[in-house]
């Protein structure tokens, strides 16, 4: 029986279905668990308790359009166009840290706001790394084995996007998009003996930078302790935790979840994982979890079958991208590590995060149209 995840032997005229219903499932259930995670918020802060879910639906318009245009666009003119959209991801970062230009939320400059609606350039990153990195190791990939003209310029780029964004006081971002270049280039097949010196490098400076900030070191700490500061650095994390013990195995109902009235601050969009959690019980986040596995399985299996180098790369990179920052976030919620402010693709409040992972997605869907042949299953 032929294997769900092994793609056909023809070329594939349309759109991987599996992976499509996947990423339906994934939107549509995070348009209603986000309408049950901020209608309060809404209604308290706004007057309006559809205020956040409109403004997500809005954006789920306009990413669907940009991504049906991503599902259609010739990849060579996206392999063209690389170098620009690298270019105007590094200039929209520097942008953010001009005082006066992009406005300060939390503490950070990471926005840029255009006809009332912001937008964070370090989501744009994330893209234009995944695009750069399948463009340049695939020109590079006979000489892998001289690290200073093909690998150091690379290598470059993911350091620039990842001090740009930690500029912006964005730790966990930079050092996300420090892993993402990372995996993509041992995907990518650079020697490991070069992979390892690149990371002994660059980690000790990552350690120091994460004890320079107060924030930082008491985030860490009450991972390590809640209890040490209960209500403060680490309310948040008793308030997960707290969400997810009251929400058992099965949940209290979706809707019913009180843990948002207050008591879960970012309830809507880097803990909405936490209201899933309390609503739906740990039965919604295995739910969500699957999906996000099928929808890893299902990309992976499109880059295994890709007979292009820049197809492979491009198809790993994607699909890595979406799900590192699944099992990140989830990973927060449950108490696994610190937290990251990482969100949750499709389902966390948040324009930019959403509008760049539908992107990703019609590129992986552009991807599966062109599989030439069966390579396997997973």
């Amino acid at each position: 029986m032929r294997n769900a995840f092994v793609l056909e032997k023809q070329e594939t005229k349309d759109a991987d279905t599996l992976l499509v219903s996947t990423l339906i499932l994934l939107v549509g259930i995070g348009l209603g668990i986000l309408f049950s995670a901020s209608y309060h918020r809404g209604l308290t802060v706004f007057k309006d308790p559809y205020y956040f879910v409109r403004r997500q639906a809005l954006w789920v318009g306009i990413g669907g359009v940009v991504a049906a245009m991503a599902m259609k666009a010739p990849l060579e003119w996206i392999k063209r166009i690389t170098p620009h959209i690298l270019l105007v991801s590094l200039l929209l970062m520097a942008i953010c840290l001009i005082p006066g230009v992009s406005p300060k939320l939390l503490g950070a400059r990471r926005w840029i706001v255009l006809f009332g609606l912001s937008f964070q350039p370090s989501e744009l990153a994330k893209l234009a790394l995944v695009l750069y990195l399948a463009f340049i190791l695939e020109k590079k990939q006979d000489r892998l084995d001289d690290p200073l003209n093909s690998i150091l310029p690379p290598a470059v780029v993911i350091l620039v996007l990842s001090a740009l964004t930690y500029l912006q006081n964005d730790f966990s971002t930079a050092a996300f998009l420090f892993l993402l270049g990372f995996v993509c280039f041992y995907v990518a097949g650079v020697p490991l003996r070069y992979l390892l010196i690149f990371l002994c490098t660059i980690a000790p400076i990552g350690i120091y930078l994460l004890f320079t900030k107060e924030h930082r070191i008491q985030r860490l700490l009450t991972f390590l302790n809640p209890g040490l500061d209960p209500t403060g650095a680490g309310f948040q994390v008793l308030a997960a935790r707290n969400a997810l013990l009251r929400g058992g195995f099965w949940g209290i109902g979706i809707g019913q979840g009180t843990r948002k009235l207050g008591g879960l601050p970012e309830a809507h969009s880097d803990f909405i994982a936490a209201v899933i959690g309390e609503e739906l019980g740990w039965i919604g986040i295995l739910l969500i979890l699957g999906l996000f596995i099928t929808f890893a399985a299902r990309g992976y299996a499109i880059a295994y079958a890709m007979s292009s180098p820049y197809q492979r790369y491009l198809a790993f990179g994607l699909t890595s991208s979406i799900l590192i920052q699944a099992l990140t976030n989830l990973s927060v919620v449950s108490g696994i590590v610190p937290a990251t402010g990482i969100p949750l693709p499709f389902i966390s409040s948040g324009g930019s995060s959403l509008l760049i992972s539908l992107i990703m997605c019609g590129l992986l869907l552009n991807l599966s149209r062109k599989a030439p042949s069966e390579r396997g299953g997973l």
